[in-house]
């Protein structure tokens, strides 16, 4: 989806939901399948699971799936046609097990806003969330901040201040806004919260108005 096309709180209404949330397809059942086992490996009893069995069919499985896997550079391709990186980026990504996935929607005042329940895969300290996770889910937010007010840009600078531990097992509030644009010069806000509305970590974000090449 390229940045003319992409809706913006100019042109689209409130509560616009600007990531692919997951669709009940195969891939995203999958997907989500896959999320589980990540989450009951690092639950699990190591003494009683039978993990060698549990080994032998995650490894069948992974065999099938790289059986039937196209090159990387055409994969790459079938990625980023049409909207791009929404259903498979490390955040959003309903096709990506590495993502909670949080959705995303745009707000009237030009604002963007999700909802996540982060569990033990991205723990840091004990209970909480990694700081370098709450870094990577913020610059995608404000990434999603900037197209929603009309712009895009590669991020060049990222200052994140971690004002108390996020909590594991509890929702938080994601949120990004553009502030301002200066030539190329992008800098936007953002934050993650407790239900309760307490600031876990806010981030103020340079962007340069560069984009890379999609694969053709």
């Amino acid at each position: 989806m390229s940045v003319g096309t992409h809706p913006t709180f100019e042109n689209s209404p409130s509560g616009t939901v600007l990531t692919s949330p997951p669709d009940g397809s195969a891939v995203d059942r999958a997907t989500e399948a896959a999320r589980r086992v990540v989450d009951a490996l690092l639950r699990t009893d190591r003494g009683n699971a039978n993990l060698d069995r549990v080994a032998e069919e995650l490894n069948s499985i992974a065999g099938h799936l790289e059986e039937h896997a196209p090159a990387v550079a055409e994969r790459l391709i079938d990625m980023w046609n049409g909207e791009g990186v929404t259903r498979h980026d490390p955040v959003t990504g309903p096709e990506n097990a590495l993502a909670p996935p949080v959705v995303l929607e745009g707000l009237s005042d030009g604002s963007v806003r999700g909802t996540v329940t982060l569990t033990i895969p991205y723990q840091g300290p004990p209970g909480h969330v990694h700081g370098g996770v709450s870094a990577l889910l913020l610059d995608h937010v404000l990434g999603v901040a900037n197209a929603w007010g009309g712009k895009a840009g590669m991020t060049a600078q990222l200052s994140t201040r971690y004002h108390r531990p996020t909590p594991l097992f509890e929702p938080l509030t994601l949120t990004g806004k553009l502030m301002s644009v200066d030539g190329r010069k992008i800098t936007t806000v953002g934050d993650i919260r407790t239900a309760d509305g307490e600031v876990c970590v806010s981030v103020e974000g340079l962007f340069v108005d560069k984009t890379v090449p999609r694969p053709r």
